[in-house]
């Protein structure tokens, strides 16, 4: 495996990231809410794009594995910022952007930013908006009450340690919804979902696929498939998405 490279960005953070040189469209992986690049489905992707010859980028946002700064501190605009740090610093050409949960909403965040830059899209158990109709939609008054008194309320959750919900995660999310104004996807896209996700519902994935304009746009639901989307069977799903949105299909 090749070492870690890392990248500055304009905002003073420190990314990490690997870089695979090869044929285009570059494969760009986005990760999910406080995973890293090392995740099952970056790392699988990696490989399966290098036997291919084509190019991949993984990164670590702020606050995420080898990479600067506090995840407590962190909020979907910085990791915006990181995504288009990247995309914009290592990259040349269309791109096929991968967004795995949080990595979803920020799939959709770029195609807002760089849509010229998209070539097709795959997200797995995309998360759009989920501070807002998730965490904040989800607290009971109490909860409401702690987190813009205090500024922090912590959450289990099924998949991770337990996690600190910020004030700041909370309000910054509000600047950064993208179901609530149109939401142009002019590119292939494939929404995968698996049935016994209990961190994104199947309702999720409707509403963006409801919500979303685009000329060639799919759901698939996986049955009995859970949020991590990442056995043998769900990997190979992402690989034939991925040739499919590439128009190799």
């Amino acid at each position: 495996m090749s070492a870690t490279i890392f990248l500055d960005t304009p905002q003073g953070r420190r990314l990490a990231y690997h870089l695979t040189p090869g044929a285009g469209p570059c494969i760009v992986f986005l990760g999910g809410l406080k995973s890293d690049m090392e995740g099952t489905k970056a790392v699988h992707l990696e490989a399966w794009a290098r036997g291919r010859g084509y190019g991949f980028l993984r990164f670590d946002y702020s606050g995420h594995g080898e990479s600067s700064g506090i995840f407590d501190e962190g909020a979907i605009g910085d990791w915006h910022q990181d995504t288009l740090a990247v995309i914009d610093e290592l990259t040349e050409g269309p791109l096929i952007v991968v967004g795995s949960s949080m990595g979803g909403w920020q799939a959709l965040l770029l195609a807002r930013a760089r849509p010229e830059r998209i070539a097709g899209m795959v997200t797995i158990a995309a998360a759009p908006d989920f501070t807002e109709d998730g965490w904040w939609a989800g607290f009971d008054g109490a909860q409401k009450v702690q987190l813009m008194a205090v500024g922090r309320v912590e959450l289990p959750s099924d998949y991770m340690e337990p996690y600190v919900v910020t004030r700041r995660m909370v309000e910054d999310g509000r600047d950064h919804l993208v179901l609530r104004t149109p939401l142009d996807l002019p590119f292939p896209v494939r929404f995968l979902q698996g049935t016994a996700d209990t961190a994104v519902s199947v309702e999720t994935a409707i509403r963006l696929l409801q919500h979303a304009t685009g000329p060639d746009m799919r759901l698939l639901l996986v049955k009995d498939a859970d949020h991590r989307f990442s056995d043998e069977t769900c990997l190979k799903i992402i690989e034939d998405a991925v040739i499919v949105v590439r128009g190799h299909g």
